[in-house]
């Protein structure tokens, strides 16, 4: 149906709904705008989702990712980091396909209709005025008409009057015939332009308007058709990332179906496995030997003075298992317990000041504890074991002395691999500049041959500090692959361990030694092969492997710092160590509040010194140094 044959006379109402349709069109618009901002703020919180949880750089994150559960989370977040970026695709084809388009289409729109209804109102405008003008002339003729009449009647009257002369009847006869001529020119007037009027009329009513309204209703079909279209576009542009939607779901589902338990579990292993063995069986404690034991006083200081003197293969690595603090412990039987002396003020201390000594009355609290540890179980190892794992994530040397043999060899194997990676990749560019070296010297005009030289030699010196790093940590990993345990060793030493009825038990942690701090060492104690060397000519005393091993592990304390001697020191008493203003010492154990400091010089002497005639520089491992489990 037209809306020109049906809606002719429909003007108003139809500018009414054209002006509706672009309102509803530019409310559409607002819509998908609005539903592109959505999916732009949507795609942003979940990349905000995904870079929040993706892992840190560091060791600890490094460990998670070997197990399969995290590496599934990771492919997850990637994932949905691609989910994101597809509604962010959605957001930007809207914006393209439908609100920049729908923009352009409004505004052309607009421009179109206001011509249309201007011509329709033109149209209006001319059929009014032909409309006045034929009414105008009706009423002319009909005024024309009455004068005419009047006219006449007025001759009539003047004729029939027998006093009226012939000269005034002459008078009103040619004025009836003027009135009757103008009432002729009227109707004739009238007539013709009713006839024009009446085309035009026609002509407005079957011709112009229709064709007005046919480009209005041609207008908003096409404005219709252009919504359907944005209508489709709308869902289409969703329709159009179905696919990949379905693939960063699909690869959550794959990453989720790669999780294995059994792997996992594993891989616990590979990350914790220590190397070291189970502890052996616990000896017989003989109650009835340790009443009748009577160590005196000499035999005692005989048996300390074996324990600094001890041959050089004595292992290393018994704990003090009932002793949370063990070297917080040891401090009160080798600490001096006197007040250090106050620092000169303008000389050093007098040597003789045996109200002073940092020893006195140590003998009888030895004895004690001697007795005390010789009747207790010990678990060999075990608390070492603990306080080694829980270190095994935080900074330590670089030879990863600080962790158990097993992971200390997974870290040097891995450190090997990098290196490695590195060497070939300084060779690569070497033997790169090397053909390019030969390609300027072949053909100067190509380049200087001679520019090239400081980086081949900058490579050739990465290259050597690099092979010398594999050559160290080659060295560290044959020593730890040395000295790890075999199977075989553990079937043998479990069967020892079922053979031995009584005395002393064998250090299970042999081949490794534990620091104070709770780390681990696989470095032999270069100490006391040292401290042996040098020993005095004394004939040994027997001493009972216990007492022996629950004190070795106190020579054992890591250098945490640097220190300045102040002032000279005359170390006469045990447990002190004399030193000279200005020397250089190592700190091995900070002041506990007494006053003394432990230093260590050039690992074969070590003792106390007054904390106020030294200037200590802790290193960076001070803190992990003095932490006890």
């Amino acid at each position: 149906m037209s809306w020109g044959s049906e809606l002719w006379d429909q003007f108003d109402n139809l500018e009414k709904h054209t002006q509706w349709g672009i309102d509803f069109l530019e409310k559409y618009a607002k819509f998908v705008k609005e539903r592109s901002e959505i999916e732009i703020s949507y795609a942003k919180q979940i990349r905000n989702l995904s870079k929040k949880y993706q892992p840190k750089k560091n060791s600890r994150e490094e460990e998670e990712s070997k197990y399969t559960f995290c590496k599934a989370f990771l492919t997850t977040i990637n994932e949905l980091n691609d989910y994101a970026g597809q509604h962010e695709v959605i957001a930007e084809n809207l914006t393209s396909q439908i609100i920049t388009e729908l923009s352009r289409y409004l505004q052309d729109l607009k421009t179109e209709r206001k011509s249309h209804f201007h011509d329709g109102r033109k149209a209006q405008q001319h059929i009014e005025s032909s409309w006045k003008q034929l009414e105008s002339c009706k009423r002319k003729f009909e005024r024309d008409c009455k004068e005419a009449d009047k006219a006449q009647q007025y001759f009539d009257k003047m004729d029939a009057d027998i006093n009226v002369t012939k000269a005034d009847v002459e008078k009103a006869r040619q004025q009836a015939q003027v009135r009757h001529q103008m009432a002729a020119d009227s109707k004739s007037d009238y007539s013709s332009y009713l006839h024009k009027f009446n085309q035009e009329q026609n002509e407005h009513y079957y011709t112009v308007i229709p064709n007005i309204f046919q480009k209005l209703q041609d207008m908003e079909e096409k404005r219709i058709e252009r919504l359907g279209a944005c209508m489709r576009t709308f869902a289409d542009v969703d329709r159009q990332v179905i696919p990949i939607v379905g693939k960063c779901l699909d690869g959550m589902s794959k990453a989720a179906e790669a999780i294995e338990a059994k792997t996992d579990s594993k891989q616990v292993v590979e990350s914790y496995k220590s190397g070291f063995e189970p502890p052996g069986d616990v000896e017989f404690e003989d109650y009835e030997q340790a009443m009748k034991r009577a160590v005196s006083e000499s035999s005692l200081n005989n048996s300390r003075g074996e324990v600094r003197e001890r041959p050089t293969g004595k292992s290393k690595g018994k704990l003090w298992p009932f002793i949370k603090n063990k070297n917080k412990f040891m401090s009160l039987l080798t600490s001096p317990r006197q007040p250090p002396p106050a620092p000169p003020a303008s000389s050093p201390p007098s040597p003789s000041a045996d109200s002073q000594s940092p020893k006195q009355h140590k003998e009888p609290l030895s004895h004690r504890l001697n007795d005390f540890m010789a009747s207790k179980p010990k678990m060999h190892c075990l608390r070492s074991l603990r306080r080694g794992l829980s270190l095994k994530l935080g900074s330590g040397p670089e030879d990863f002395s600080h962790l158990p043999p097993e992971q200390r060899r997974k870290k040097l194997q891995g450190k090997l691999v990098e290196l490695n990676k590195d060497i070939q990749k300084e060779t690569d560019q070497r033997d790169a500049l090397t053909k390019m070296k030969d390609v300027y010297v072949k053909n100067p005009q190509m380049g200087d041959a001679a520019s090239l030289d400081p980086r081949l030699a900058e490579l050739e010196q990465n290259i050597e500090k690099l092979q010398f790093e594999v050559q160290k940590f080659e060295g560290w990993l044959s020593e730890v692959e040395e000295r790890m345990p075999s199977k075989s060793d553990t079937h043998r030493r479990s069967g020892l361990y079922e053979s031995q009825s009584s005395g002393a038990v064998n250090n299970n942690c042999a081949q490794d030694r534990e620091s104070p701090d709770g780390s681990y060492t696989e470095e032999q104690n270069s100490e006391s092969h040292e401290k042996a060397n040098v020993a005095n000519a004394k004939p040994p005393v027997a001493v009972t492997p216990e007492f022996d091993d629950e004190f070795d592990d106190e020579e054992s304390l890591p250098t945490i710092g640097n220190c300045k001697a102040l002032y000279p020191f005359d170390g006469h008493n045990e447990g002190t160590i004399s030193v000279a203003e200005g020397e250089l010492l190592y700190v091995i154990e900070e002041d506990k509040g007494d006053g003394w400091t432990r230093v260590r010089r050039n690992q074969d002497e070590e003792g106390y010194v007054p904390t106020s005639y030294v200037e200590v520089f802790l290193g960076t491992n001070a803190k992990g140094a003095m932490t006890y489990i």
